[in-house]
């Protein structure tokens, strides 16, 4: 499983909840999506973050590069305070810690 993690330092992030809720709602037409969610931080509210989950880092590529997710992302510009970062993870099983 992956982590999609696309994380923003925001103005406002009220303002950003429309996009936010656009691109989960694009995400989930995509083959190999699990679920998302959207989180802001409680100790500094400009920080929010959309993280998915996603079966493989192809079917999270192929969502991130996407024509619509990266229009969406343009459109988040607005409401920013710098670039979105975006990221993937791999998850860990606890036999890996060892």
């Amino acid at each position: 499983m992956i982590k999609g993690v696309v994380g923003y330092k925001v103005k406002s992030y009220k303002n950003l909840e429309p996009i936010l809720m656009k691109l989960r709602s694009h995400a989930m037409q995509y083959p190999g999506f699990v679920s998302a969610e959207s989180l802001v931080s409680e100790v500094d509210s400009s920080v929010v973050v959309m993280m998915s989950t996603w079966e493989t880092i192809e079917n999270w590529s192929i969502w991130a590069k996407s024509r619509i997710t990266q229009d969406l992302l343009r459109q988040a510009e607005a409401f920013l305070k710098e670039k979105p970062r975006i990221t993937a993870y791999r998850i860990m099983t606890t036999v890996e810690w060892r």
